[in-house]
């Protein structure tokens, strides 16, 4: 995906995110939508800077960057919600373009990806892009309201100030 795919994979992203964490669809609906918003957008920016060095797809585009921006708020209490960017950033290489991404990366190179791809400049982009945007939204749902037990601490139906 190109960065307009990856933005508008984390706005819709933020505002599935805000209603499943503050259904209610008033004020504490935007609220959370707000709080999300800039960690989901940074997060889901962030892998492609490996294009101004390193090897893109690779350099950033891996499990064990994935997994220091998922410890990072469990050390320091902030940067909440810059891994599920990150993580959305990967779903959407691997599901929505044709190359996929190195998640072994330094590793092991090798690519994976999916046949359900399309190159960034085919007219079916967005729509993959938002397709693979309404499956991380249910993902997320089911993990607040069916497994919790799995969800970073602090995360909680009544708000996410606890997290960010």
């Amino acid at each position: 995906m190109d960065k307009k795919g990856h933005v508008l994979n984390a706005v819709l992203l933020a505002i599935g995110v805000g209603y499943v964490l503050e259904p209610s669809g008033d004020v504490p609906t935007f609220v959370a939508i707000a709080e999300v918003s800039l960690p989901l957008v940074l997060g889901a920016l962030f892998p492609d800077v490996d294009t101004a060095f390193g090897k893109h797809r690779k350099t950033l585009h891996n499990l064990p960057v994935l997994g220091i921006a998922l410890a990072y708020p469990f050390f320091f209490g902030n940067l909440s919600f810059v891994w599920a960017g990150i993580l959305s950033h990967y779903v959407l290489d691997m599901l929505g373009s044709k190359r996929g991404i190195a998640l072994f990366y330094p590793f092991w190179s090798e690519e994976f990806g999916s046949p359900t791809g399309v190159t960034t400049t085919s007219k079916f982009a967005d729509v993959v892009t938002i397709v693979v945007t309404l499956i991380e939204v249910a993902v997320f749902a089911a993990f607040v309201y069916l497994l919790p037990q799995y969800l970073p601490p602090g995360l909680e139906l009544s708000g996410v100030t606890t997290m960010i």
